[in-house]
C-alpha cells in the first residue's frame, strides 16, 4: 500500500522578483509542510511548472494539465501533474502611476493593457502514475475554487493526502477498504460489507465524487494507456524501430513537440516497448527551457524539449532528433545505430505493420473480406507491445542457462556469461546484442530476474513455455497474430483489470459550458486544518494492523536449453562426422605411439580444426586421457598435442564464445613432459600466445562457472548428508542445474536457525576464496612467458597498460596499495623480469579484487589473497626459469635445412641467413586460393647481400614441401619498411615480430622472424638494410663496391665498414673538381664513321681513353682551336656520348676534320657547353642553329629554368621540321616573351633584351625550314603555302585535319575534373573536354582549321589549304603561361596544356604497387584489382603521356617544328621527346638505336636517375618517383600495338625497368654527364678493368647477353621503311604491364642472368637420374603460373627450334653458330624462296615474311594507297577506334598467330599474281589470286594487302580448266605453257602464271577442288 500524493503545491507568478522579460515562479503553499521521512520534497517544481518560463499575457489562455517527471538521487522517479489556470493581475508598470493616459498618446510606445493575467499552478506529486487520476482531481480542486462549492477545500485537500491504495494486484478481496480514513472523517460514504471488494479501488475527495483507481495486477509490467500507438502514429513504424534500437544501445534520444502531454506519452511509450529491460539514463520527459544545457551531457539519455527551443536543440552533433509533431527521426552523420539483427528485425517490421494496417495484407484481393478494421487505440497499444515482448522472448531465449550463480546466501550473487550465449545463438558478431549486453539495462535486468526464487511475470512464462512455440509459427503470419493477440490481452487485462466498472462522479467545472471565470484569486489554505487531517491518519496507520500481502514466489523456470535450439537449425555443428572422426583418430595414434600415422593426418586434423565442432571434440577426446588431472608425454606426442591446441586456440576470439579456450585450460595444466634433472614441463608454457588469456573478462567467466560448480556441489552434498528420508538417491539430485538448487535454498532460507544460516554463508565464501586463490595459480601460469627475460607479452597484449584489458574496476584501494608495497619490497635485482611479474601481479589483483567484491568476499580474505599474490607469482618465474633452462637442452625440433643462394659475381654476404618464415601477402596465386597447395606461408632464411635482399626457403604446407621458393629484389629497389603487428603464421611456429619489405620492382615481403633470431639481431638487420639502401654517396652503392668490398658480414660491430671507400670517394670528387676547373679535355682528329660501321665503334665506346692538357686561354676556346690542339690525344669518347654520330645521321651537323663548316648548313654543333660551364645538366656538345652564335646563347639561357635553353634533339628526315627540348621558361621570361611588340616599355630592360634574343632565337629555327626559306623570307602567313602541302599526295591533305582536334582535346580547360577523358574521337584528351584552352582562345586555330562547314561536316580540301599552320609551335605547361598574348605576326604558337607534376605521379605509383602486389588479402568486396588500379590513377598518366607525344609526331609529320617546354626540362620533356623520336624514327626501334635514344635523351640531357631514384641519402627524403618507368610502359604500350616495328623483344623493357632501379650497373647512376665525369665513371680508361666478370655498363651487359641468347630479340621485327607510328592512348587500348604483376618463385627475378642461367642446368641431371630409378614418368608438366618461369618452362617455337640446333650441333661436335647468324640465314633463305615461288602459302609466310603487313599498319597505309574513298576510309581509321576493341582489330598479343590473320576471316588454300586478260578490249592486268577451298571460289584482289576483292569466280560454276594460248597484249617473254583458261557457264577467263610449272600448279589445284565438289 501507498499514499496516492505525497505533496499537493500550489505555484504562482512571483511578482516581486519580475525583471527583464522572464519572471519566476515561486511556491505559494505546500502541504505537507514538513518533508515526509521516505520521500523528501522534489527541488525545482517550480520550474517545471512552466517549462517555457513564467510570463504574464494580456489574454485568459485555456486551463491546461500536463505531468513531468522528476528524477531524484536515488533514482526514484516522482511524477508531478501540474494543472495551470491563469489568474487576472494588475499591470505592475501601470500601478507605479507612470504615465498617466495624456502622456501616453504622446509616448510612441505599444499601448500597456491595464489587465494582465498570471499563470498559477495546482500540483501533486506522487510516485505513481496515475494521469487520469490526478487529472479528475486537480480538476475538482479547481472546480471547488471557481464555482464556490460548499466543500471546504482543506478538506478535499486533507482527503486526497491521505488517500492509500495498493500499488498493484487492485483485486485482493482482503485488503482493507483504502479510504476508510476519509470515510471515518467525513462519513459520506460507509461502504457495506459486499461493496468491500470496489471501495479497494474507489476514492473519493468529500465533494460528492468517486472514482476508481485500476491498479495494474502486476506491478511490473509497465503502464501505457494508449500512448505507445500514438508513438507509431505519429513516427512511423522504421523511425519507431529506429528510437528503439538507439535506445537499447544508449544513444542520446530527444523529442520534440509543442504539446507537453504529447512528449511525457511518447517517452513513457518509449520504455514501454523497452520491457522487460529498464532504461537507466537519464530521463526527463519535459525538459525546462532555463535547463537546455543538460543536452550537452556526455551520458545517454531520453529528453522531451517543447518545439519552441527547436532552434537551439540545431548544434547537437551526437543527438538523435525524434520530431513527433513533423514525423521525422534526425539521426546525425556521426551517429551509427547498430538495428537488429536480420531476421528479426523484418519480421518484427511485418508483425507491427499487420497490428497498424490490417488491411495491408488483403488491399491486393481481387475481393476484399468485408472490413477488416485495426483495433481500438487501447487495444492496438497492447498488440504493439506484444510483438515487442515476443521480439525479447526470441532476443534473450536461454538467457537463464548462460547465468553463473556465485552465492546464494545470504543474498543470491548471479552473475551473465555473455560470450557463451553469444556463441550458443551464433551471433558473435552481431554488433546490436553485443551492445544490448553490454549496456546498463541488461546489467539490472540480470540483477532483477537473475534469482531464481521470485515472483514470476509475463515475460518470464515466455521464456519459459513459449520459445518452442515462437520458433515454429516462424513462417507464418496467421499464427503469430493469434499469439500477439494473446499476448496483447494478457497486457490489457494488467492495466485494465475491472473494465466493467464505469467512472462515478467527478464535479466539473461549468466552465465548459458558460464562461464563468474565477473572479477572485485561488485562496490561502488554512495549514492547520490540513496537517490535522495528515496526523490523524498517520496515527490511525500506525495503530492499524500491518497489511500483509502474501508474495507469490517460486521458482523461475529456464526454458529450453540454447544449444539444442541452435542445434536443430544446424548452422553451426556443420562439421561432416568425417572430420570428427580424423580427430578422433589422429589423438588416439598419438596416444598410442603411432607418430607416423598420426603426422600424416596432422595436415587434415589442423584444417579441421577451423571447425568448431572439431576444435569441441579435441577437447572432448584429450579429456578421455587425463587420468588423476595429469597426463604424462614424450617429447614427440607433447609437440603434437601442443600444434593442435595452439591451432585450436588460433582461431578462437578473445571473447571464447565457444568455450573452448574455457575447456583446454584444465587440459593445458593437465599435460606435460619430463625434462632433465626431475623438472616437469606443462603444456601452458607453450600455448600461451593466445588474446583470450589476456581478455578479463575471460577470466572473469571461467572463475565465476568454476564457482558455480563446486557451490552446486556443495549443496548436493549437504542434501544427502541431511535428508535422509529422501527416497530418490543420487541420480534425482544430478538433474537439478544449480539454479534450480539456488531457488530450493533460497526458499529454505527463512525456516533456517541463525547458526545454520551463518554456517552455510561461511562455507559459500570459504569455496568462493579457495577458488580465487586457484585462478591465482592459473592465470600465473597462463600470463608469465617461459622465458621470462623475453617480456613478449607486455608487448603484444594490453596486460601493460592496467586500464585497457576489460570494463571492470578496481573496486578496492587494497589492490594499489599492496602492489606498490610488493614492488618495494620483493627485492628483485633484474628489473625486466620484475617487470613482467609486476604486470601479471596488477592484473591478478584486479581480478582477485573485481571477483570478490562481486561475490562478496570479506575484507580479510582479500588482503590475505592480495598478501599471495606476489609469492604465487614469484615462486612460478622461479619453476619457469627451471623449465626454461631445461628446455634449452632438449634436441632442437628438426626445422628444415637453411638453403644458400647463388650469388653474383663481386656480390657479398652483408648478414648471413636468419630463420624467417615468409608470409603470404595479398596475391592470390601463391596462398592456395586458385586451388593450388599454398606456396606460401614458407620457412626458410632471409639473406642480406651488398646487392639484394634474398628469401629462400620452402613451403610449410607438406604437400608441396619439395618446392623451393625464392623471392628477392635488389636492395637499391627497396621503397618501404614497416612493422607487422599481427602475423597469423600457422600451427606452433614461435616468431617474435615481422617486417614488410616492398621494392619499387614490384616485389614484397612479409617476413617474421622466428623466435632463434635474436631480437638485437632484427635491429642490426633493418640498420644494415637502411645503410645500403640509402649510402652516403654514390661511390656507396653495389655498382662501385661491388668486388672492392673487404669482407662485410656481420660481426656485431659498430664500426663503418665504408670507410676506405667513403675516404676514396671524397678524394676522387676533390680531385676530379680541381681537374676540371684547371683543365679541359682534347681530342684527336675525329673522322666521322659510315654509318654502317656504327656498331664496330659503338663497342668501343667505354674503351676509348681520355687525356687532358693545360687550359688555353679562354676566349679561344672554339671548337676548331680545341681539336687542332697539339695534343693528339683521343677525345671520340666525348664526340661518341654527345651523341654525334647521331646528329650526323640527322644531318644536324658534322665534325669534320677540318671543320670548316659548310655555311649552307643550317644548324651546327656547339661547343659551348665543353666545360658544363653553360648549363650543367646538358651534354658537352649540343646542336643550335648555324646562325646563333655562342654568346647569344649566354644570353638567352637565364630566360630558361635550369639554365635548360632549347636545342635541337631530331630531324625529321621527310619534312625536315625540327624537335628541340627545353626547361620550362622564369616566370619573368614568360611575360616578356609573349609580350606584344608594340606595348610600351619602359626603357630597354634586361628582361626585354633577353626576350629579343630569345625571339632571334625562335626565328633561327624557323628560319632553318626549307619550307620557310621557300616562302622567300616572308613574315605574314597568309600567303605562305608550304611546297610539301601543296606537293604532298592526298594522304598527307587528308592527315591534317585531325590535328586541330587532337589540339583541342590535349589542352584542357581550368575547370575539368581531372582524371576523366572523353570517350568520343579518335585521340584521348589529357582533361577529358573539347574546349580551347582558357590562355588564349586563337591558339590552335590555324591548327584546327576553322572552316566553312560542309553538310557532311567535313572539311573542304581547297579551303583547308589556304588555312596556313605556325612553323614552330612550343607545348608549354598551362600554368607556366598564364598572362601572355599571342602575336599574330609571330611565326611559332603556343600549346599549353597541363603536365601532372611530380606528387601525383609518386602518389600514382605507391597506389598501383598496392594494387598489383597488396600487402594483404583483401577482403573489401569494393577493393577489387581493376578498382584499385583505376584509383591508382597510372593508367590515365600514360593515357596523358602518350598524347602529347602523339600529338607532337602529328606536327612533325606535317611539317612544323615543335619545341617542348615543359617542368625543369628532365622529365615529362625527356619522357615525350623520347616517345616522339621512338615513334617518328624506326632508327630508335632496333636494339641499338633504342640504346642510343635513352643515352642521348635520358642520360646525356640530364635526366635525374638519382635523385628520382632515391639513391643516396641526401635524396632519402624526395622519396621514389618512377620516371623512367613510366617512359618504358608507354614504350611496352606502343610495343604491344605495333609487334612488328622493335627490334627489341618485351623482355628488353623489363629488363631496363628492373635495372634502372637495380644499381647493379653504373649506367643510371648520377644525374648528369657532368656528375659521371667528375667521379670518372663516364669514359674509365682500359687499365681500371680488373674484373671481366663485372660489368659496369647494363648496355655492354645486354649486348653480352644478346651475342649468347635471344632472349631480347623480337622475331617477328618486321619493319617498314620510314614507317611513322601513332599508337592509340585511349585507357580502353591500354594494358596492365604484366611486368608489374608477374612473378617467379621458383628461382626469384629472372634479370641477372648468370643466376637464372646456373640455375637452369642443375635440374636435368637429376631428372634424368630420377628417370632411370623409378617407373616410366608421364610426359605432362605442371606449370604454376606464379611459381615457373614461363619463358623457360613454355618457350616460343623459334627459341625452342634455335635451342634445338644448338643441342643439334653440340651433339654432332660441329661449332656452334651464334644464334643471330642461324637466324639471319634462315630468313634470307625464306625470302629468296617467297621470290622464287609464286605461290605464296600463308603459313611459310607465316615467321618470316617481311612485306606482310601488320593489320593496325594497312589501316592506314593501303587505304590511303586506294585512293578511292579515302577520306572515309581515314576517318574510319580516326575515328572508329575509339572502343576498346577497335572494328578493324587491334589483335591481342596473347598468342603469336592471331597477330598474322589475314585481312579477311578467309581460309587461302593456294594463292600467289596471276595476268588475267580483262573482259572486252581491256588490257592484261597481273592481280593477287586467292583459291578458297572453304567458301569454294576463287578471288582477285588488286594487290595482296587488299581488302577488297575485285571479284569472285564461283567454282559451282566452272566447267573445266584447260591450258591457253597467248592472245593480243599477253605480258611479254613468258613460256606459252604459262597460258590456261577457265570456263564458267557464264564466260571464259584467260590467265597466265608467271612459268609453266606454275600454271600446272593453279590447273591442279582448281582441278582437284572440282573433284572434291
Amino acid at each position: 500500500m501507498t499514499r496516492l500524493a505525497d505533496y499537493f503545491v500550489v505555484v504562482g507568478y512571483d511578482l516581486d522578483k519580475r525583471g527583464g522579460s522572464e519572471g519566476q515562479g515561486q511556491i505559494l503553499q505546500r502541504f505537507p509542510e514538513k518533508d515526509w521521512e521516505d520521500n523528501p520534497f522534489p527541488q525545482g517544481i517550480e520550474l517545471f511548472c512552466q517549462p517555457s518560463g513564467w510570463q504574464l499575457v494580456p489574454e485568459r489562455k485555456p486551463a491546461s494539465f500536463f505531468v513531468a517527471v522528476l528524477t531524484d538521487i536515488n533514482s526514484d522517479r516522482h511524477y508531478c501533474a501540474c494543472f495551470t489556470f491563469w489568474e487576472s493581475v494588475e499591470n505592475p508598470q501601470l500601478q507605479k502611476g507612470e504615465p498617466s493616459e495624456a502622456d501616453e498618446d504622446d509616448s510612441p510606445d505599444v499601448l500597456q493593457p491595464a489587465q494582465l493575467y498570471a499563470p498559477k499552478s495546482l500540483v501533486l506529486v506522487s510516485r505513481l502514475d496515475h494521469t487520469e487520476v490526478f487529472r479528475n482531481c486537480l480538476s475538482l480542486i479547481y472546480t471547488v475554487h471557481v464555482d464556490s462549492l460548499t466543500v471546504p477545500m482543506e478538506t478535499v485537500i486533507g482527503n486526497l493526502l491521505t488517500c492509500i491504495i495498493p500499488i498493484a494486484g487492485g483485486s485482493q478481496i482482503n485488503d482493507p477498504p483504502l479510504c476508510s480514513l476519509t470515510d471515518w472523517l467525513l462519513g459520506c460514504f460507509q461502504p457495506g460489507q459486499d461493496d468491500r471488494e470496489e471501495s479497494s479501488r474507489t476514492i473519493t475527495l468529500g465533494a460528492g465524487d468517486r472514482q476508481v483507481i485500476q491498479t495494474p495486477i502486476h506491478d511490473s509490467l509497465p503502464v501505457s494507456g494508449c500512448s505507445v500507438a500514438q508513438l507509431f502514429r505519429q513516427l512511423g513504424i522504421v523511425n519507431v524501430l529506429c528510437l528503439f534500437c538507439a535506445a537499447l544501445t544508449e544513444h542520446k534520444i530527444l523529442f520534440l513537440s509543442s504539446s507537453y502531454q504529447r512528449l511525457t506519452d511518447a517517452c513513457r511509450a518509449l520504455l514501454a516497448i523497452m520491457f522487460p529491460l529498464k532504461y537507466s539514463f537519464t530521463y526527463v520527459p519535459i525538459l525546462p527551457g532555463k535547463l537546455l544545457e543538460v543536452l550537452s551531457t556526455p551520458t545517454p539519455f531520453i529528453i522531451g524539449v517543447n518545439s519552441y527551443f527547436r532552434s537551439e536543440t540545431q548544434e547537437l552533433l551526437d543527438v538523435i532528433i525524434a520530431d513527433l509533431d513533423g514525423g521525422t527521426v534526425t539521426v546525425p552523420e556521426c551517429v551509427h545505430i547498430s538495428l537488429l539483427p536480420e531476421p528479426l528485425l523484418h519480421h518484427t517490421q511485418t508483425a507491427i505493420s499487420m497490428v497498424l494496417d490490417p488491411e495491408l495484407e488483403v488491399a491486393d484481393y481481387a475481393f476484399p473480406p468485408p472490413s477488416v478494421q485495426p483495433s481500438t487505440l487501447k487495444i492496438q497499444d497492447k498488440e504493439i507491445r506484444a510483438v515487442f515482448l515476443w521480439l525479447f522472448a526470441q532476443l534473450f531465449q536461454g538467457y537463464r542457462w548462460c547465468l553463473h550463480i556465485i552465492r546464494i546466501y545470504p543474498e543470491p550473487a548471479i552473475r551473465f556469461h555473455k560470450a557463451a550465449f553469444l556463441g550458443q545463438r551464433a551471433l558473435a558478431e552481431d554488433d546490436f546484442l553485443m551492445k544490448v549486453l553490454d549496456g546498463m539495462a541488461f546489467a539490472g535486468f540480470v540483477s532483477e530476474r537473475g534469482p531464481p526464487y521470485r515472483s514470476i511475470d509475463l515475460f518470464d512464462d515466455l521464456i519459459a513455455n513459449q520459445v518452442e512455440r515462437i520458433r515454429q509459427e516462424m513462417g507464418n503470419p496467421q499464427k503469430v497474430m493469434k499469439h500477439i493477440k494473446e499476448l496483447a490481452e494478457q497486457l490489457f487485462k494488467n492495466e485494465n483489470p475491472y473494465p466493467a466498472v464505469s467512472m462515478h462522479r467527478v464535479q466539473r467545472t461549468s466552465e465548459n459550458t458558460q464562461p464563468r471565470l474565477p473572479q477572485n484569486s485561488f485562496p490561502l489554505l488554512d495549514e492547520v486544518s490540513v496537517q490535522l487531517f495528515i496526523d490523524h491518519a498517520t496515527a490511525k496507520l500506525k495503530t492499524a494492523p500491518p497489511v500483509v500481502k502474501a508474495e507469490l514466489k517460486c521458482m523461475v523456470p529456464s526454458g529450453p536449453p540454447l544449444a539444442d535450439i541452435v542445434d536443430r537449425n544446424g548452422n553451426v555443428l556443420a562439421n561432416s562426422a568425417r572430420r570428427l572422426e580424423v580427430v578422433r583418430n589422429c589423438i588416439t595414434y598419438i596416444f598410442d605411439n603411432k607418430m607416423l600415422e598420426a603426422k600424416k593426418l596432422m595436415p587434415a586434423v589442423l584444417r579441421a580444426l577451423k571447425g568448431r565442432a572439431a576444435r569441441v571434440c579435441l577437447t572432448q577426446e584429450l579429456n578421455l586421457h587425463v587420468l588423476q588431472n595429469r597426463a604424462v608425454l614424450d617429447d614427440q606426442q607433447f609437440d603434437y598435442i601442443v600444434r593442435m591446441m595452439n591451432c585450436t586456440l588460433q582461431d578462437c576470439s578473445h571473447m571464447d564464445e565457444h568455450g573452448i579456450a574455457a575447456a583446454l585450460l584444465p587440459l593445458v595444466t593437465a599435460f606435460c613432459r619430463k625434462l632433465g634433472g626431475g623438472i616437469t614441463q606443462f603444456a601452458y608454457s607453450c600455448v600461451q600466445e593466445h588474446m583470450v588469456w589476456t581478455n578479463m573478462q575471460f577470466w572473469e567467466a571461467m572463475f565465476y562457472s568454476d564457482v558455480q560448480k563446486h557451490i552446486r556441489t556443495l549443496y548436493l552434498e549437504n542434501d544427502e548428508e541431511g535428508d535422509i528420508s529422501n527416497t530418490e538417491g543420487e541420480g534425482g539430485h544430478k538433474q537439478l542445474s544449480a539454479l534450480e538448487l539456488a531457488s530450493e535454498q533460497s526458499r529454505l532460507w527463512p525456516t533456517l536457525s541463525k547458526e545454520q544460516q551463518q554456517e552455510r554463508v561461511q562455507k559459500e565464501e570459504s569455496t568462493v576464496f579457495s577458488q580465487a586463490i586457484h585462478y591465482a595459480n592459473r592465470m600465473s601460469y597462463l600470463l608469465l612467458p617461459l622465458d621470462t627475460s623475453k617480456n613478449r607479452l607486455l608487448r603484444n597484449t594490453g596486460l601493460g597498460d592496467v586500464e585497457s584489458i576489460s570494463n571492470s574496476y578496481v573496486t578496492n584501494s587494497i589492490a594499489g596499495s599492496m602492489a606498490e608495497s610488493y614492488d618495494t619490497e620483493s627485492g628483485f635485482e633484474d628489473a625486466e623480469v620484475s617487470d613482467v611479474a609486476n604486470s601479471v601481479v596488477r592484473f591478478i589483483n584486479r581480478f582477485v579484487d573485481k571477483v570478490c567484491n562481486e561475490s562478496g568476499v570479506t575484507n580479510e580474505h582479500l588482503k590475505a589473497l592480495h598478501t599471495m599474490i606476489p609469492d604465487i607469482v614469484q615462486m612460478h618465474i622461479e619453476t619457469l626459469d627451471a623449465v626454461h633452462r631445461e628446455s634449452k637442452r632438449l634436441p632442437p625440433i628438426q626445422k628444415p635445412k637453411l638453403l644458400r643462394p647463388a650469388l653474383l659475381p663481386g656480390e657479398e654476404f652483408v648478414m648471413d641467413g636468419m630463420r624467417v618464415h615468409l608470409i603470404a601477402d595479398g596475391r592470390e596465386e601463391t596462398t592456395g586460393v586458385m586451388g593450388v597447395p599454398p606456396l606460401l606461408p614458407a620457412e626458410g632464411a632471409i639473406f642480406l647481400t651488398s646487392y639484394r635482399l634474398i628469401f629462400k626457403g620452402t613451403p610449410t604446407d607438406p604437400l608441396v614441401g619439395e618446392q623451393v621458393v625464392t623471392r628477392s629484389f635488389p636492395i637499391a629497389s627497396l621503397t618501404k619498411e614497416s612493422k607487422i603487428s599481427n602475423i597469423n603464421i600457422p600451427l606452433d611456429q614461435l616468431v617474435q615480430e615481422g617486417m614488410q619489405l616492398r621494392s619499387c620492382t614490384f616485389q614484397l615481403m612479409n617476413i617474421a622472424f622466428d623466435e632463434e633470431v635474436a631480437s638485437d639481431l632484427a635491429e642490426v638487420f633493418k640498420k644494415h638494410i637502411n645503410k645500403l639502401r640509402f649510402p652516403q654517396h654514390v661511390q656507396g652503392t653495389f655498382a662501385f663496391t661491388v668486388g672492392q668490398t673487404a669482407n662485410l658480414v656481420v660481426e656485431h660491430k659498430t664500426k663503418d665498414k665504408n670507410q676506405s671507400i667513403k675516404t676514396l670517394s671524397k678524394n676522387l670528387v676533390k680531385t676530379a673538381k680541381r681537374t676540371i676547373g684547371r683543365q679541359y679535355v682534347t681530342r684527336k682528329k675525329y673522322s666521322p664513321p659510315t654509318w654502317e660501321n656504327r656498331s664496330s665503334l659503338q663497342s668501343e665506346m667505354d674503351e676509348d681513353e681520355i687525356s687532358v692538357s693545360e687550359e688555353p686561354d679562354q676566349s679561344s676556346l672554339t671548337l676548331s682551336s680545341t681539336i687542332r690542339s697539339s695534343d693528339r690525344q683521343t677525345m671520340s669518347n666525348v664526340v661518341e656520348r654527345a651523341c654525334c654520330r647521331d646528329y650526323q645521321r640527322l644531318g644536324l651537323g658534322t665534325l669534320s676534320s677540318s671543320l670548316t663548316r659548310s655555311k649552307n648548313e643550317p644548324f651546327r654543333i656547339s661547343t659551348v657547353n665543353r666545360m658544363y660551364t653553360v648549363c650543367r645538366s646538358y651534354p658537352g656538345l649540343l646542336i643550335v642553329p648555324q646562325s646563333i652564335p655562342d654568346s647569344t646563347i649566354q644570353r638567352i639561357l637565364r630566360c630558361y629554368r635550369q639554365n635548360r635553353f632549347p636545342v635541337v634533339c631530331w630531324r625529321n628526315p621527310r619534312t625536315k621540321a625540327v624537335l628541340l627540348r627545353s626547361a620550362g621558361l622564369h616566370a619573368k621570361g614568360v611575360v616578356g616573351f609573349f609580350k606584344s611588340p608594340n606595348a610600351p616599355s619602359a626603357g630597354p630592360s634586361q628582361a626585354d633584351s633577353s626576350s629579343l634574343e630569345q625571339e632571334k632565337y625562335l626565328q633561327a629555327i624557323i628560319s632553318s625550314m626549307p619550307s620557310y626559306s621557300e616562302a622567300s623570307g616572308r613574315n605574314t602567313l597568309s600567303s605562305f603555302t608550304s611546297t610539301h602541302m601543296s606537293a604532298s599526295d592526298s594522304s598527307d591533305k587528308l592527315r591534317q585535319p585531325k590535328i586541330g582536334a587532337l589540339m583541342k582535346q590535349v589542352m584542357g580547360t581550368k575547370d575539368d575534373v581531372p582524371g576523366t577523358f572523353s570517350r568520343g574521337g579518335k585521340w584521348g584528351s589529357i582533361r577529358g573536354s573539347g574546349q580551347q584552352s582558357t590562355y588564349n582562345p586563337d591558339v590552335g586555330n590555324r591548327l584546327a582549321g576553322k572552316e566553312s562547314p560542309q553538310a557532311n561536316g567535313g572539311p573542304t580540301e581547297t579551303y583547308f589549304l589556304r588555312q596556313q599552320r605556325a612553323y614552330l609551335y612550343i607545348i608549354g605547361d598551362k600554368s607556366q603561361l598564364k598572362g601572355g598574348k599571342q602575336d599574330s605576326f609571330q611565326q611559332w604558337e603556343v600549346v599549353p596544356i597541363e603536365v601532372f607534376d611530380l606528387r601525383q605521379l609518386k602518389n600514382s605509383f605507391k597506389k598501383l604497387m598496392k594494387a598489383c602486389v597488396p600487402s594483404s588479402s583483401n577482403t573489401d568486396q569494393n577493393m577489387t584489382f581493376h578498382r584499385c588500379l583505376e584509383d591508382s590513377d597510372w593508367m590515365n598518366l600514360l593515357h596523358r603521356v602518350l598524347q602529347v607525344s602523339v600529338l607532337v609526331v602529328e606536327l612533325l609529320d606535317n611539317g612544323s617544328s615543335v619545341m617542348v617546354s615543359l617542368e625543369d626540362g628532365w622529365d615529362v620533356t625527356t619522357q615525350v621527346v623520347s616517345l616522339v623520336q621512338l615513334l617518328s624514327d624506326p632508327y630508335y626501334r632496333t636494339i641499338d638505336g633504342f640504346r642510343l635514344l635513352v643515352e642521348k635523351e635520358w642520360l646525356s640531357f640530364g635526366h635525374r636517375f638519382s635523385h628520382r631514384g632515391a639513391q643516396t641519402l641526401a635524396n632519402q627524403s624526395s622519396g621514389f618517383t618512377p620516371v623512367f618507368l613510366q617512359f618504358l610502359d608507354c614504350v611496352h604500350q606502343i610495343h604491344l600495338q605495333f609487334p612488328m616495328e622493335f627490334e627489341f623483344s618485351q623482355y628488353y623493357l623489363k629488363f631496363l625497368a628492373y635495372h634502372y632501379v637495380s644499381n647493379r650497373f653504373r649506367t643510371f647512376l648520377l644525374d648528369s654527364d657532368y656528375e659521371r665525369i667528375e667521379l670518372g665513371v663516364l669514359y674509365e680508361e682500359k687499365g681500371e678493368r680488373r674484373n671481366p666478370q663485372v660489368c659496369k655498363s647494363v648496355w655492354e651487359y645486354i649486348d653480352r647477353l644478346n651475342k649468347k641468347t635471344p632472349i631480347f630479340y623480337n622475331y617477328m621485327f618486321s619493319p617498314e621503311e620510314e614507317e611513322v607510328l601513332k599508337p592509340y592512348s585511349y585507357i580502353s587500348n591500354l594494358k596492365v604491364w604484366d611486368y608489374y604483376t608477374e612473378e617467379t618463385l621458383s628461382e626469384g627475378p629472372s634479370f641477372d642472368w648468370e643466376l637464372v642461367r646456373g640455375r637452369q642446368e642443375e635440374p636435368v641431371d637429376e631428372a634424368s637420374d630420377r628417370q632411370e630409378t623409378t617407373a616410366p614418368k608421364s610426359q605432362r608438366r605442371i606449370v604454376w603460373p606464379c611459381y615457373d618461369s614461363l619463358i623457360k618452362v613454355v618457350p616460343d617455337a623459334i627459341t625452342k627450334l634455335l635451342q634445338d640446333v644448338q643441342n643439334l650441333e653440340n651433339e654432332l661436335g660441329h661449332p656452334t653458330e651464334k644464334w643471330k647468324d642461324t637466324w639471319d640465314k634462315t630468313k634470307t633463305t625464306q625470302r629468296a624462296e617467297s621470290r622464287l615461288e609464286s605461290r605464296h602459302s600463308f603459313s611459310s609466310s607465316l615467321l618470316m615474311s617481311s612485306n606482310l603487313s601488320h593489320q593496325r599498319r594497312s589501316q592506314g597505309m593501303y587505304l590511303q594507297e586506294s585512293g578511292v574513298g579515302s577520306s572515309i576510309n581515314l576517318a574510319l581509321d580516326c575515328e572508329v577506334s575509339a572502343t576498346s576493341t577497335p572494328a578493324a582489330g587491334r589483335p591481342s598479343t596473347s598468342t603469336l598467330y592471331s597477330q598474322f590473320q589475314s585481312t579477311e576471316s578467309e581460309n587461302r588454300s593456294f594463292e600467289g599474281i596471276l595476268y588475267k586478260r580483262g573482259a572486252l578490249l581491256k588490257p592484261w592486268r597481273p592481280r593477287w589470286f586467292v583459291l578458297d577451298k572453304t567458301k569454294h571460289q576463287l578471288r582477285y584482289y588488286d594487290a595482296r594487302q587488299d581488302k577488297e576483292c575485285k571479284g569472285v569466280i564461283d567454282l559451282a560454276e566452272v566447267e573445266s580448266v584447260f591450258p591457253g594460248t597467248p592472245t593480243m597484249g599477253a605480258p611479254k617473254n613468258i613460256d606459252e605453257k604459262a597460258f590456261f583458261d577457265l570456263k564458267t557457264t557464264k564466260r571464259v577467263y584467260n590467265i597466265c602464271a608467271q612459268d609453266s610449272t606454275n600454271a600446272q600448279l593453279w590447273m591442279d589445284s582448281i582441278q582437284s577442288c572440282l573433284s572434291d565438289a
